[in-house]
């Protein structure tokens, strides 16, 4: 049975990974159409000088990545995600959520079909914590109205204030490989202003090949500018050598990963060819330390030290596989490996038997490629749902928009343009992600 299920998978994977995916709202012909003028879009929500920026073809958006190895633990209904997300005090315009081991990768879950009932949860959880900024903002309204009071508002209050739309965030891509899974969420307002949204699975665990490792990438074009993200789940192991297996990996996620060409054959194919790409999820690397070495260094929070012999920030400075890629400065603890809902790391305790021993590593990482991206944030979470802890950033990232006339800006904001988009609002609001509004492709 074995060669039956291993080749049926290979090819199952290979027939689906760039036209599988789930969304909010499909991505066709019409509605590319609409997107063309992409100059008209409102501002970042963190947005200045707008006029300056106009002036110039480019605007700035701020833009959440967060990773996560959650260990095979499917989250509690009553998880609560808004305080990671900080989304009461510092709203980005578009959030990349990435997570490792969503599903345990037994056998069952590798070879047979997916199972996508735990990223869907996800999936849910994060709309609710996304959307409840809006909610918040909406009550904060109601009350000084109610009061007769006059509150200066922020530039997220009186952007959400301004919109007709009751859902503030809609989800561009979804896409699952076994334990590795993507998810893409913008601004409702910034959703027709997104073009050709694509996934591409390549897997590397078994036999080269399997979703038990590799990276899920997504990629859009939001106006003029194209991103891509890489979520990725390398080889493990922490021996001397174990390093090479996942450069190994990273270099067959940039050679196989292919997106389409589009109708004009203008799209950019691999990743690297995009404008604002970022890699996030485990990456697995390791400190190349004696054990005993890495937890006095731990213990005392020298971090310095221990980035010195990082495997990773290696790579990054050797280039090779890695060359023009960079990452913030690390000034947290080692994210791997804890002890299940404890903040002690594994091996710290008297007696402990069992389970994998590792030393503390960051295996959790965000790197980027290229310019046009600003790191504003790069720090990790506290949940201890799993033996890792999440880890996230936040950019600013340029996006090119083509010059448009006022006249033809006034036109399409006019009830002439709202009529043809009309149908595009018709989503349902469910706190549900799998609605009726949704479509999968």
């Amino acid at each position: 049975m074995w060669p039956r299920l291993v080749s049926k998978k290979i090819l199952g994977e290979r027939l689906r990974s760039n036209n599988n995916f789930v969304a909010d709202f499909p991505s066709n012909a019409e509605s590319s159409s609409l997107l063309d003028i992409s100059s008209l879009s409102p501002p970042s929500l963190s947005e200045n000088n707008i006029l300056n920026q106009c002036k110039h073809n480019f605007q700035n958006y701020k833009i959440f990545i967060s990773t996560w190895n959650v260990g095979g633990i499917a989250p509690q209904d009553d998880l609560d995600i808004a305080d990671w997300l900080d989304t009461p005090n510092n709203m980005c315009d578009i959030y990349v959520f990435g997570f490792q081991e969503i599903v345990p990768l037994r056998a069952s879950y590798v070879l047979g079909s997916e199972n996508s009932k735990i990223s869907m949860k996800w999936n849910s959880l994060i709309r609710e914590a996304l959307n409840k900024k809006i909610q918040h903002c909406l009550e904060k309204q109601q009350y000084n109205n109610k009061l007769g009071r006059k509150q200066k508002t922020t530039e997220d209050e009186k952007a959400i204030f301004e919109s007709s739309i009751p859902e503030g965030f809609r989800c561009v891509t979804s896409k699952q490989m076994v334990g590795i899974s993507i998810s893409v969420w913008i601004r409702s307002d910034l959703r027709p202003y997104v073009r050709h949204p694509r996934a591409s699975c390549v897997g590397c665990g078994i036999m080269g090949y399997l979703g038990n490792k590799g990276s899920v990438s997504v990629r859009f074009q939001l106006h003029e500018t194209s991103f891509c993200f890489v979520c990725s789940h390398l080889a493990s192991g922490g021996r001397e050598g174990d390093e090479k297996h996942r450069k190994s990996d990273v270099a067959e996620i940039f050679s196989r990963t292919s997106f389409p060409r589009g109708p004009s054959f203008d799209l950019p194919r691999k990743i690297l060819d995009h404008d604002r790409v970022i890699l996030l999820g485990d990456l697995n690397y390791r400190i190349s330390l004696p054990e005993a070495t890495t937890r006095l260094l731990v213990d005392r929070k020298e971090w310095n030290a221990l980035l010195e012999n990082d495997q990773l920030r290696m790579e990054l400075m050797n280039g090779q596989v890695f060359e023009g890629w960079h990452e913030g400065l690390i000034k947290f603890a080692p994210t791997y490996k804890y002890c299940l809902n404890s903040n002690v790391y594994f091996g710290c305790v008297e007696g402990q038997k069992g389970g994998k021993w590792r030393a503390p590593a960051w295996c959790d990482r965000i790197i980027w490629y290229g310019e046009g991206l600003q790191q504003r944030l790069y720090t990790r979470g506290e949940s201890n749902l799993s033996d890792h802890r999440p880890v996230k950033a936040i950019f600013t990232a340029q996006v090119q928009v083509s010059s448009t006339l006022k006249g033809l800006q006034k036109f399409f904001l006019s009830e002439r343009f709202d009529q043809r988009t009309t149908k595009f609002d018709q989503m349902s609001s469910s706190d549900k992600f799998r609605c009726r509004g949704r479509s999968s492709f």
